[in-house]
């Protein structure tokens, strides 16, 4: 507390209130300006308070009802109310300790009974039943509480370490997930394009034999019609040499092929469309069967 009884006059700046006496006795309140007093009455400029906001860091270590040790930082922003100053300056030797002290009692009853998981939820309830309490005791001290903010809560650190684990499995455990999904869904893809494109090439080799099956048939009736006396078998051994020559001619002009050894001559020809007659007879035998 400065004692200003030696001065005969003072200036109070904007953001002040001072304090006047006589005799040692609160006498009136000195507003923003230039004041003079009579020291020969007993008057004089006892104290000077400042009504701007002030802020006050309170750090608080208490324990959650999951049994993990904490430390809350709170920030208390209060000022002088400027029409209770004589109140602020005579009652409170140091209001800084007395908010200190039931901000230490006010979070102390209400976060053991927290889990350290709702206390980050519900950490502006707690600053909240800091506000109403310090606001129906400082209020008779002539200061008023403007806001309380609770800045941060620090668990231990190996409390921190745990958390920060549980949330990495839980994101790995969640990426599993969406990477077997991803995988099942390329999978059943892949499998419905292999599907379709088999169903399409069965497609393909089921309209060429068709149509390899209608070519013969007409070159048949054609040549049976246009040469008479032949008869079909006649035009069969026909085609399968000349479809003979055909691929022994594909063979030859092929660079990709390796080399084939084909039996060849006349009687070989005739061989070999025996062979084919009797495959395509004992296939049909089979399906009759």
């Amino acid at each position: 507390m400065v004692n200003y009884s030696s001065l005969f006059c003072a200036c109070i700046d904007q953001a002040s209130v001072g304090i006047v006496e006589r005799w040692g006795r609160f006498e009136s309140l000195a507003l923003p300006g230039f004041h003079c007093f009579n020291p020969f009455s007993g008057q004089w400029l006892a104290g000077v308070l400042s009504v701007r906001l002030s802020s006050l860091d309170v750090r608080v270590e208490t324990k959650t009802k999951d049994n993990v040790f904490v430390q809350l930082l709170c920030s208390i922003q209060y000022k002088v109310i400027r029409e209770n100053a004589d109140d602020a300056f005579y009652e409170l030797q140091n209001p800084a300790e007395q908010i200190q002290a039931y901000v230490f009692d006010v979070v102390r009853a209400h976060v053991p009974k927290m889990t350290l998981d709702e206390l980050f939820e519900q950490k502006n309830d707690v600053a909240k039943a800091v506000l109403e309490e310090l606001e129906k005791v400082m209020d008779g001290y002539g200061y008023h509480i403007e806001q309380i903010l609770m800045v941060d809560i620090i668990p231990d650190a190996s409390v921190r370490k745990a958390m920060n684990e549980i949330n990495a499995a839980q994101r790995l455990q969640l990426a599993s997930v969406y990477k077997g999904e991803a995988e099942k869904i390329l999978q059943v893809k892949r499998a419905e394009a292999e599907a379709e494109a088999k169903y399409l090439a069965g497609l393909g080799v089921a309209r060429q034999r068709q149509a390899i099956t209608d070519g013969l048939r007409e070159n048949i009736l054609n040549f049976s019609h246009k040469v008479e006396g032949t008869t079909a078998k006649e035009v069969m051994d026909l085609i399968m040499v000349t479809q003979y020559f055909d691929t022994i001619k594909d063979l030859g002009s092929s660079s990709k092929n390796t080399t084939v050894f084909i039996p060849h001559g006349p009687g070989h020809i005739r061989d070999i469309s025996e062979q084919i007659r009797n495959g395509m007879m004992e296939a049909a035998s089979s399906k009759s069967e």
